[in-house]
Protein backbone atom coordinates (compact mmCIF):
# COMPACT_ATOMS: atom_id res chain seq x y z
CA UNK A 1 0.00 0.00 0.00
CA UNK A 2 1.47 3.36 -1.07
CA UNK A 3 2.01 6.25 1.02
CA UNK A 4 2.83 9.60 -0.17
CA UNK A 5 3.28 12.72 2.27
CA UNK A 6 2.79 16.11 0.43
CA UNK A 7 5.06 19.03 2.24
CA UNK A 8 5.34 22.57 2.05
CA UNK A 9 2.27 22.65 0.00
CA UNK A 10 -0.56 25.32 0.23
CA UNK A 11 -3.86 22.78 0.84
CA UNK A 12 -7.19 24.28 -0.27
CA UNK A 13 -9.53 22.12 2.44
CA UNK A 14 -13.42 21.63 2.12
CA UNK A 15 -13.53 24.41 4.80
CA UNK A 16 -10.48 26.37 5.06
CA UNK A 17 -7.00 27.20 3.24
CA UNK A 18 -3.86 25.91 4.92
CA UNK A 19 -1.19 28.49 3.96
CA UNK A 20 1.75 26.02 4.94
CA UNK A 21 0.52 22.09 5.13
CA UNK A 22 0.76 19.08 4.60
CA UNK A 23 -1.27 16.22 3.63
CA UNK A 24 -0.39 12.08 4.02
CA UNK A 25 -2.13 9.71 1.39
CA UNK A 26 -2.37 6.33 2.30
CA UNK A 27 -3.14 3.89 -0.28
CA UNK A 28 -5.99 5.26 -1.93
CA UNK A 29 -7.55 7.64 0.46
CA UNK A 30 -6.61 10.92 2.11
CA UNK A 31 -5.91 9.71 5.67
CA UNK A 32 -4.48 13.32 7.22
CA UNK A 33 -3.37 16.66 6.97
CA UNK A 34 -2.55 19.50 8.77
CA UNK A 35 -0.62 22.88 9.06
CA UNK A 36 2.74 23.63 9.38
CA UNK A 37 6.01 20.77 9.72
CA UNK A 38 4.95 17.13 8.49
CA UNK A 39 5.19 14.95 10.87
CA UNK A 40 7.38 11.80 10.53
CA UNK A 41 5.49 8.79 8.96
CA UNK A 42 7.64 5.91 8.72
CA UNK A 43 8.34 4.63 4.86
CA UNK A 44 5.90 7.48 3.25
CA UNK A 45 7.12 8.77 -0.45
CA UNK A 46 8.09 12.54 0.31
CA UNK A 47 7.19 15.41 -1.90
CA UNK A 48 8.20 18.74 -0.89
CA UNK A 49 5.38 21.52 -2.55
CA UNK A 50 7.78 24.16 -2.05
CA UNK A 51 4.98 26.23 -1.91
CA UNK A 52 2.82 25.38 -4.71
CA UNK A 53 -1.30 24.76 -3.95
CA UNK A 54 -2.46 21.51 -3.53
CA UNK A 55 -6.28 21.14 -4.34
CA UNK A 56 -8.97 18.69 -5.24
CA UNK A 57 -8.17 16.56 -8.62
CA UNK A 58 -10.28 18.46 -11.79
CA UNK A 59 -13.38 16.45 -12.64
CA UNK A 60 -14.96 16.83 -16.51
CA UNK A 61 -18.52 15.57 -16.89
CA UNK A 62 -18.41 16.95 -20.12
CA UNK A 63 -15.52 15.62 -21.93
CA UNK A 64 -15.66 14.07 -25.30
CA UNK A 65 -11.88 13.53 -26.70
CA UNK A 66 -8.26 13.96 -26.94
CA UNK A 67 -5.05 13.29 -28.77
CA UNK A 68 -7.33 11.72 -31.72
CA UNK A 69 -9.12 9.86 -29.84
CA UNK A 70 -13.03 9.42 -28.72
CA UNK A 71 -15.38 8.39 -26.81
CA UNK A 72 -17.70 7.03 -29.93
CA UNK A 73 -14.62 4.89 -31.11
CA UNK A 74 -15.59 2.57 -28.23
CA UNK A 75 -12.55 0.99 -27.97
CA UNK A 76 -10.10 0.55 -24.42
CA UNK A 77 -7.44 2.24 -25.84
CA UNK A 78 -8.85 5.22 -27.02
CA UNK A 79 -10.40 5.54 -23.19
CA UNK A 80 -6.93 5.13 -21.55
CA UNK A 81 -5.05 7.55 -24.02
CA UNK A 82 -7.59 10.30 -23.19
CA UNK A 83 -7.34 9.48 -19.65
CA UNK A 84 -3.72 9.75 -19.93
CA UNK A 85 -3.95 12.91 -21.84
CA UNK A 86 -6.69 14.59 -19.07
CA UNK A 87 -4.37 13.35 -16.20
CA UNK A 88 -1.74 15.62 -17.64
CA UNK A 89 -3.72 18.70 -16.93
CA UNK A 90 -5.15 18.01 -13.64
CA UNK A 91 -8.15 15.75 -14.08
CA UNK A 92 -8.40 12.50 -11.68
CA UNK A 93 -12.08 11.31 -12.68
CA UNK A 94 -13.96 12.12 -15.67
CA UNK A 95 -17.09 11.07 -17.35
CA UNK A 96 -16.82 9.87 -21.08
CA UNK A 97 -19.18 11.53 -22.93
CA UNK A 98 -21.38 10.81 -26.29
CA UNK A 99 -23.07 12.88 -28.67
CA UNK A 100 -25.94 12.17 -31.03
CA UNK A 101 -25.43 9.00 -33.02
CA UNK A 102 -27.15 5.70 -34.23
CA UNK A 103 -27.69 3.61 -31.64
CA UNK A 104 -25.70 1.02 -32.53
CA UNK A 105 -22.86 3.58 -32.00
CA UNK A 106 -24.45 4.73 -29.01
CA UNK A 107 -24.80 1.53 -27.45
CA UNK A 108 -21.84 0.33 -28.55
CA UNK A 109 -20.12 3.35 -26.69
CA UNK A 110 -21.51 2.25 -23.65
CA UNK A 111 -20.64 -0.95 -23.89
CA UNK A 112 -16.96 -0.17 -23.97
CA UNK A 113 -17.19 2.37 -21.11
CA UNK A 114 -18.62 -0.81 -18.53
CA UNK A 115 -15.69 -2.85 -19.35
CA UNK A 116 -13.42 0.37 -18.61
CA UNK A 117 -15.19 2.37 -15.72
CA UNK A 118 -12.81 2.74 -12.52
CA UNK A 119 -8.79 3.96 -12.56
CA UNK A 120 -6.89 4.20 -15.59
CA UNK A 121 -3.54 3.07 -15.94
CA UNK A 122 -1.31 6.47 -15.74
CA UNK A 123 -5.01 7.90 -16.28
CA UNK A 124 -8.05 9.82 -14.85
CA UNK A 125 -10.17 7.45 -13.71
CA UNK A 126 -13.72 6.59 -15.78
CA UNK A 127 -16.62 7.64 -13.48
CA UNK A 128 -19.32 6.75 -15.89
CA UNK A 129 -20.88 7.99 -18.61
CA UNK A 130 -22.56 11.70 -19.65
CA UNK A 131 -24.91 10.72 -22.55
CA UNK A 132 -25.21 14.02 -24.38
CA UNK A 133 -28.01 13.40 -26.72
CA UNK A 134 -29.95 11.76 -28.65
CA UNK A 135 -32.98 13.16 -27.63
CA UNK A 136 -32.33 17.06 -28.53
CA UNK A 137 -34.13 19.63 -30.29
CA UNK A 138 -32.54 19.22 -34.21
CA UNK A 139 -33.05 23.09 -34.29
CA UNK A 140 -29.79 23.92 -31.69
CA UNK A 141 -28.14 20.80 -32.75
CA UNK A 142 -24.75 22.50 -33.03
CA UNK A 143 -22.19 19.96 -34.43
CA UNK A 144 -24.46 17.05 -33.75
CA UNK A 145 -25.92 15.42 -36.99
CA UNK A 146 -29.34 16.39 -37.43
CA UNK A 147 -30.05 13.03 -39.07
CA UNK A 148 -29.80 10.86 -35.76
CA UNK A 149 -31.40 13.54 -33.79
CA UNK A 150 -34.71 11.69 -32.10
CA UNK A 151 -37.36 11.52 -29.23
CA UNK A 152 -36.74 9.21 -26.64
CA UNK A 153 -38.35 5.94 -27.89
CA UNK A 154 -38.89 3.73 -24.02
CA UNK A 155 -37.31 0.80 -26.00
CA UNK A 156 -33.85 2.17 -26.59
CA UNK A 157 -33.29 4.91 -23.84
CA UNK A 158 -34.22 2.19 -21.05
CA UNK A 159 -31.70 0.00 -22.97
CA UNK A 160 -29.23 2.53 -22.47
CA UNK A 161 -30.34 2.88 -18.88
CA UNK A 162 -30.12 -0.34 -17.83
CA UNK A 163 -26.62 -0.55 -18.48
CA UNK A 164 -25.97 1.15 -15.00
CA UNK A 165 -23.42 3.34 -15.94
CA UNK A 166 -24.90 6.75 -17.16
CA UNK A 167 -24.46 9.56 -14.15
CA UNK A 168 -25.41 12.60 -16.25
CA UNK A 169 -27.63 12.85 -19.37
CA UNK A 170 -28.53 15.56 -21.41
CA UNK A 171 -31.83 16.50 -23.26
CA UNK A 172 -34.09 18.76 -24.77
CA UNK A 173 -37.02 19.29 -22.15
CA UNK A 174 -39.49 21.09 -24.15
CA UNK A 175 -40.96 18.23 -26.05
CA UNK A 176 -43.47 16.32 -23.71
CA UNK A 177 -42.45 13.00 -25.48
CA UNK A 178 -38.69 13.45 -23.54
CA UNK A 179 -40.51 13.97 -19.95
CA UNK A 180 -40.55 10.33 -18.89
CA UNK A 181 -37.34 10.25 -19.32
CA UNK A 182 -36.70 12.62 -16.91
CA UNK A 183 -38.54 11.36 -14.40
CA UNK A 184 -37.20 7.74 -15.23
CA UNK A 185 -33.53 9.02 -14.83
CA UNK A 186 -34.35 11.15 -11.96
CA UNK A 187 -35.52 7.65 -10.02
CA UNK A 188 -32.40 5.90 -10.97
CA UNK A 189 -30.16 8.52 -9.42
CA UNK A 190 -29.08 10.34 -12.92
CA UNK A 191 -28.26 13.71 -13.31
CA UNK A 192 -30.50 15.22 -16.06
CA UNK A 193 -29.24 18.56 -18.18
CA UNK A 194 -31.04 20.58 -20.59
CA UNK A 195 -28.87 20.75 -23.44
CA UNK A 196 -29.15 21.66 -27.47
CA UNK A 197 -32.47 23.32 -27.18
CA UNK A 198 -35.26 25.67 -28.11
CA UNK A 199 -36.71 25.47 -24.32
CA UNK A 200 -39.03 28.93 -22.76
CA UNK A 201 -38.60 29.72 -19.11
CA UNK A 202 -42.32 27.47 -19.22
CA UNK A 203 -40.34 24.86 -20.38
CA UNK A 204 -37.82 25.08 -17.90
CA UNK A 205 -40.44 25.53 -15.08
CA UNK A 206 -41.98 21.69 -16.24
CA UNK A 207 -38.27 20.28 -16.61
CA UNK A 208 -37.60 21.48 -13.20
CA UNK A 209 -40.94 20.39 -11.30
CA UNK A 210 -40.05 16.74 -12.38
CA UNK A 211 -36.45 16.60 -11.52
CA UNK A 212 -33.97 18.49 -14.05
CA UNK A 213 -31.01 20.26 -12.44
CA UNK A 214 -28.43 21.01 -14.76
CA UNK A 215 -28.04 22.70 -18.00
CA UNK A 216 -25.36 21.56 -20.61
CA UNK A 217 -22.05 23.86 -21.88
CA UNK A 218 -24.59 26.86 -20.31
CA UNK A 219 -25.48 29.73 -22.98
CA UNK A 220 -24.48 27.43 -26.37
CA UNK A 221 -27.66 25.91 -28.19
CA UNK A 222 -30.10 27.12 -26.11
CA UNK A 223 -32.31 29.94 -26.06
CA UNK A 224 -30.77 33.07 -24.77
CA UNK A 225 -31.64 35.65 -22.21
CA UNK A 226 -33.56 38.97 -23.73
CA UNK A 227 -35.72 41.81 -21.93
CA UNK A 228 -38.85 40.37 -22.50
CA UNK A 229 -38.52 36.21 -23.01
CA UNK A 230 -35.78 35.29 -20.45
CA UNK A 231 -35.19 32.17 -22.28
CA UNK A 232 -33.45 29.15 -21.30
CA UNK A 233 -30.66 31.15 -20.05
CA UNK A 234 -32.55 33.52 -17.94
CA UNK A 235 -34.51 29.80 -16.46
CA UNK A 236 -31.03 28.25 -15.68
CA UNK A 237 -29.83 31.47 -14.42
CA UNK A 238 -32.40 32.15 -11.75
CA UNK A 239 -33.58 28.84 -11.19
CA UNK A 240 -31.93 27.87 -8.08
CA UNK A 241 -32.08 23.89 -8.31
CA UNK A 242 -29.97 23.98 -11.40
CA UNK A 243 -25.90 23.77 -11.64
CA UNK A 244 -24.53 25.46 -15.12
CA UNK A 245 -21.52 24.20 -17.18
CA UNK A 246 -19.47 26.15 -18.39
CA UNK A 247 -16.59 26.07 -21.18
CA UNK A 248 -14.39 28.71 -20.11
CA UNK A 249 -12.35 28.89 -23.15
CA UNK A 250 -12.79 32.30 -23.90
CA UNK A 251 -14.33 31.74 -27.37
CA UNK A 252 -17.51 29.85 -26.73
CA UNK A 253 -18.13 32.43 -23.90
CA UNK A 254 -16.95 35.42 -23.78
CA UNK A 255 -15.87 36.63 -19.58
CA UNK A 256 -18.06 39.38 -19.15
CA UNK A 257 -20.76 36.15 -20.06
CA UNK A 258 -19.10 34.03 -17.75
CA UNK A 259 -18.65 36.12 -14.88
CA UNK A 260 -22.55 37.19 -15.33
CA UNK A 261 -23.27 33.77 -14.67
CA UNK A 262 -20.51 33.44 -11.94
CA UNK A 263 -22.57 36.42 -10.01
CA UNK A 264 -26.38 34.60 -11.07
CA UNK A 265 -25.36 31.54 -9.99
CA UNK A 266 -22.59 31.92 -7.11
CA UNK A 267 -19.62 29.38 -6.51
CA UNK A 268 -21.67 26.24 -5.86
CA UNK A 269 -23.65 27.09 -8.95
CA UNK A 270 -21.10 26.91 -11.93
CA UNK A 271 -19.18 23.28 -12.89
CA UNK A 272 -16.05 24.03 -15.31
CA UNK A 273 -16.13 21.65 -18.58
CA UNK A 274 -14.17 21.37 -21.39
CA UNK A 275 -15.90 19.74 -24.08
CA UNK A 276 -13.13 18.57 -26.07
CA UNK A 277 -13.13 16.72 -28.72
CA UNK A 278 -10.59 14.33 -30.01
CA UNK A 279 -8.43 16.84 -32.08
CA UNK A 280 -7.81 18.42 -28.11
CA UNK A 281 -3.97 18.46 -27.65
CA UNK A 282 -3.06 18.52 -31.35
CA UNK A 283 -1.67 21.13 -33.12
CA UNK A 284 -3.93 23.79 -35.55
CA UNK A 285 -4.40 22.06 -38.60
CA UNK A 286 -8.05 20.56 -40.47
CA UNK A 287 -9.03 17.31 -39.51
CA UNK A 288 -11.84 15.12 -39.23
CA UNK A 289 -14.63 14.27 -36.76
CA UNK A 290 -16.11 11.46 -37.87
CA UNK A 291 -15.55 11.90 -41.47
CA UNK A 292 -17.13 15.53 -41.21
CA UNK A 293 -13.92 18.11 -41.82
CA UNK A 294 -13.03 20.63 -39.20
CA UNK A 295 -10.30 23.73 -39.07
CA UNK A 296 -8.37 24.23 -35.71
CA UNK A 297 -7.11 27.17 -35.73
CA UNK A 298 -6.10 29.45 -32.04
CA UNK A 299 -8.17 27.05 -29.92
CA UNK A 300 -11.78 26.87 -31.58
CA UNK A 301 -12.80 23.78 -33.39
CA UNK A 302 -15.27 24.55 -36.21
CA UNK A 303 -16.82 22.92 -39.03
CA UNK A 304 -17.05 24.46 -42.50
CA UNK A 305 -20.01 26.70 -41.98
CA UNK A 306 -18.12 28.06 -38.88
CA UNK A 307 -20.27 26.18 -36.45
CA UNK A 308 -17.63 25.46 -33.05
CA UNK A 309 -17.53 21.49 -32.89
CA UNK A 310 -16.31 21.00 -29.30
CA UNK A 311 -13.45 22.37 -27.73
CA UNK A 312 -9.86 21.81 -27.25
CA UNK A 313 -9.58 23.80 -24.00
CA UNK A 314 -8.12 21.78 -21.06
CA UNK A 315 -9.13 22.09 -17.55
CA UNK A 316 -6.51 23.74 -15.84
CA UNK A 317 -6.75 26.60 -18.73
CA UNK A 318 -10.26 27.12 -17.72
CA UNK A 319 -9.92 27.18 -14.98
CA UNK A 320 -7.19 30.24 -14.86
CA UNK A 321 -9.80 31.95 -17.40
CA UNK A 322 -12.67 31.60 -14.91
CA UNK A 323 -10.51 33.35 -12.12
CA UNK A 324 -9.29 36.11 -14.56
CA UNK A 325 -12.76 36.34 -15.93
CA UNK A 326 -14.53 36.74 -12.21
CA UNK A 327 -11.73 38.36 -10.37
CA UNK A 328 -11.91 35.43 -7.93
CA UNK A 329 -9.54 34.00 -6.31
CA UNK A 330 -8.72 30.14 -6.28
CA UNK A 331 -9.01 30.06 -2.86
CA UNK A 332 -13.15 30.78 -3.73
CA UNK A 333 -13.64 29.62 -6.75
CA UNK A 334 -11.61 25.56 -6.89
CA UNK A 335 -14.92 23.87 -6.37
CA UNK A 336 -16.17 25.01 -9.69
CA UNK A 337 -13.55 22.20 -10.78
CA UNK A 338 -13.98 19.31 -8.64
CA UNK A 339 -16.71 19.55 -5.59
CA UNK A 340 -19.93 20.50 -8.15
CA UNK A 341 -19.19 18.31 -10.54
CA UNK A 342 -18.57 15.51 -8.23
CA UNK A 343 -21.96 16.34 -6.90
CA UNK A 344 -23.90 16.16 -10.24
CA UNK A 345 -21.68 12.97 -10.54
CA UNK A 346 -23.21 11.91 -7.65
CA UNK A 347 -19.50 10.96 -5.76
CA UNK A 348 -19.24 13.75 -3.95
CA UNK A 349 -19.22 11.38 -1.04
CA UNK A 350 -15.88 10.21 -1.63
CA UNK A 351 -14.82 12.97 -4.95
CA UNK A 352 -14.13 16.32 -4.87
CA UNK A 353 -12.63 18.20 -1.71
CA UNK A 354 -9.98 17.55 0.46
CA UNK A 355 -11.25 15.46 3.42
CA UNK A 356 -9.82 13.19 5.52
CA UNK A 357 -11.08 9.56 4.68
CA UNK A 358 -12.06 10.78 0.56
CA UNK A 359 -9.91 9.71 -2.43
CA UNK A 360 -6.97 10.83 -2.79
CA UNK A 361 -7.47 12.84 -5.66
CA UNK A 362 -5.00 15.30 -5.81
CA UNK A 363 -3.69 18.24 -8.30
CA UNK A 364 -0.09 20.41 -7.51
CA UNK A 365 -0.49 23.51 -8.84
CA UNK A 366 2.46 26.12 -9.78
CA UNK A 367 1.89 29.94 -9.16
CA UNK A 368 1.20 29.77 -12.95
CA UNK A 369 -1.61 27.20 -12.74
CA UNK A 370 0.22 25.36 -14.43
CA UNK A 371 0.32 21.38 -13.33
CA UNK A 372 2.88 19.90 -11.76
CA UNK A 373 1.48 16.74 -10.47
CA UNK A 374 -1.84 14.40 -10.82
CA UNK A 375 -2.66 11.85 -8.33
CA UNK A 376 -5.75 9.67 -8.33
CA UNK A 377 -6.86 7.31 -5.62
CA UNK A 378 -3.20 7.89 -3.92
CA UNK A 379 -1.56 6.84 -7.84
CA UNK A 380 0.78 9.12 -9.25
CA UNK A 381 -0.35 9.21 -12.64
CA UNK A 382 0.96 13.00 -13.65
CA UNK A 383 4.56 14.88 -12.84
CA UNK A 384 6.77 17.29 -14.11
CA UNK A 385 8.50 19.85 -12.08
CA UNK A 386 8.24 18.31 -8.25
Amino acid sequence: MATTLFRNARILTSTRTLERGWLLANGRAIASFGEGDAPDFEGASIIDSAGSVLLPGFIDVHVHGAVDHDSMDATPYAVRAMARFYARHGVTSFLVTTWTDTDTRIQRALDNAVACVGPQEEGATVLGVHLEGPYINAEKRGAQREQDVRWADPVEALRYLDTGIIRLLSLAPEFEANHWLITECVKRGITVSVAHTASTYAHMQKAVSLGLTHSTHTYNAMMPLTHRDPGTVGAVMTMPQIRCELIADNIHVHPVAMNVLYRAKGVEGVILITDAVRVAGLPDGEYTLDDRPVVVKDGAVRLPDGTLAGSTLTMERGLKNFIAATGESLDRLWPTSSLNAARAAHVADRKGSIEAGKDADLVLLNADLEVQLTMAQGRIIYRSGV
